[in-house]
Protein backbone atom coordinates (compact mmCIF):
# COMPACT_ATOMS: atom_id res chain seq x y z
CA UNK A 1 0.00 0.00 0.00
CA UNK A 2 1.38 3.24 -0.78
CA UNK A 3 1.43 6.34 1.50
CA UNK A 4 -1.07 7.81 -1.11
CA UNK A 5 -3.46 5.13 -0.33
CA UNK A 6 -2.81 5.03 3.66
CA UNK A 7 -5.72 6.74 5.55
CA UNK A 8 -2.87 7.89 7.85
CA UNK A 9 -0.20 9.72 6.58
CA UNK A 10 2.75 8.70 9.29
CA UNK A 11 5.23 11.18 7.49
CA UNK A 12 2.70 13.79 8.59
CA UNK A 13 2.40 12.37 12.14
CA UNK A 14 6.18 11.98 12.84
CA UNK A 15 6.37 15.83 11.78
CA UNK A 16 3.58 16.08 14.47
CA UNK A 17 5.52 14.12 16.86
CA UNK A 18 8.89 15.39 15.89
CA UNK A 19 9.33 11.61 15.64
CA UNK A 20 8.29 10.43 18.80
CA UNK A 21 7.08 6.90 18.17
CA UNK A 22 4.94 6.54 21.86
CA UNK A 23 3.52 9.90 21.45
CA UNK A 24 2.52 8.71 17.86
CA UNK A 25 0.66 5.93 19.16
CA UNK A 26 -0.89 7.78 22.03
CA UNK A 27 -2.08 10.33 19.55
CA UNK A 28 -3.69 7.80 17.15
CA UNK A 29 -5.82 6.28 20.62
CA UNK A 30 -6.70 9.73 21.48
CA UNK A 31 -7.63 9.99 18.30
CA UNK A 32 -9.85 7.03 17.75
CA UNK A 33 -11.55 7.57 20.87
CA UNK A 34 -12.69 11.12 19.46
CA UNK A 35 -13.81 9.95 16.51
CA UNK A 36 -15.89 7.04 17.67
CA UNK A 37 -17.20 10.16 19.57
CA UNK A 38 -17.78 12.32 17.13
CA UNK A 39 -19.77 9.83 15.37
CA UNK A 40 -22.01 9.22 17.78
CA UNK A 41 -22.33 12.74 18.28
CA UNK A 42 -22.92 13.58 14.70
CA UNK A 43 -25.63 10.67 14.67
CA UNK A 44 -27.74 11.99 17.15
CA UNK A 45 -27.70 15.85 15.98
CA UNK A 46 -28.46 17.72 13.55
CA UNK A 47 -27.86 21.12 12.15
CA UNK A 48 -25.24 23.57 13.26
CA UNK A 49 -24.51 20.95 16.39
CA UNK A 50 -23.13 18.37 13.55
CA UNK A 51 -21.75 21.16 11.84
CA UNK A 52 -19.63 21.80 14.68
CA UNK A 53 -19.04 18.38 15.79
CA UNK A 54 -17.62 17.77 11.95
CA UNK A 55 -15.41 20.92 12.27
CA UNK A 56 -13.71 19.56 15.62
CA UNK A 57 -13.27 16.24 13.70
CA UNK A 58 -11.95 17.98 10.69
CA UNK A 59 -8.97 19.39 12.76
CA UNK A 60 -8.32 16.68 14.88
CA UNK A 61 -8.11 14.91 11.51
CA UNK A 62 -5.73 16.95 9.48
CA UNK A 63 -3.50 17.13 12.79
CA UNK A 64 -2.55 13.80 12.57
CA UNK A 65 -2.55 13.01 9.01
CA UNK A 66 -6.38 11.32 8.38
CA UNK A 67 -6.88 14.01 5.35
CA UNK A 68 -9.42 11.41 4.10
CA UNK A 69 -11.38 11.60 7.10
CA UNK A 70 -10.82 15.45 7.36
CA UNK A 71 -12.02 16.25 3.85
CA UNK A 72 -15.54 14.15 4.53
CA UNK A 73 -15.79 15.92 7.72
CA UNK A 74 -15.56 19.25 5.68
CA UNK A 75 -17.92 18.35 3.29
CA UNK A 76 -20.45 17.69 6.22
CA UNK A 77 -19.99 20.65 7.72
CA UNK A 78 -21.03 22.07 4.00
CA UNK A 79 -24.32 20.08 4.21
CA UNK A 80 -24.63 18.61 7.52
CA UNK A 81 -28.14 17.07 7.02
CA UNK A 82 -27.02 15.13 3.82
CA UNK A 83 -26.82 11.51 5.29
CA UNK A 84 -24.71 10.16 2.11
CA UNK A 85 -22.05 12.81 3.78
CA UNK A 86 -22.88 11.24 7.08
CA UNK A 87 -21.86 7.58 5.89
CA UNK A 88 -18.95 8.64 4.34
CA UNK A 89 -17.65 10.44 7.09
CA UNK A 90 -18.70 7.27 9.21
CA UNK A 91 -16.65 5.12 6.02
CA UNK A 92 -13.32 7.05 6.13
CA UNK A 93 -13.24 6.98 10.09
CA UNK A 94 -13.77 3.13 10.07
CA UNK A 95 -10.81 2.59 7.61
CA UNK A 96 -8.37 4.47 9.80
CA UNK A 97 -9.86 2.08 12.72
CA UNK A 98 -9.49 -0.88 10.43
CA UNK A 99 -6.02 0.35 9.30
CA UNK A 100 -4.37 1.14 12.66
CA UNK A 101 -5.88 -2.08 13.98
CA UNK A 102 -4.48 -4.21 11.10
CA UNK A 103 -1.02 -2.62 11.79
CA UNK A 104 -1.18 -3.12 15.71
CA UNK A 105 -1.43 -7.11 15.03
Amino acid sequence: MTSAERPIDFDHLARQTMGQKDLEAEVLRLFMRQARDCVRSIHASKGQVRIGIAHTLKGSARGIGAFAVADHAARLEEMPDDAERVEALCEAVVAVENFLLRLSR
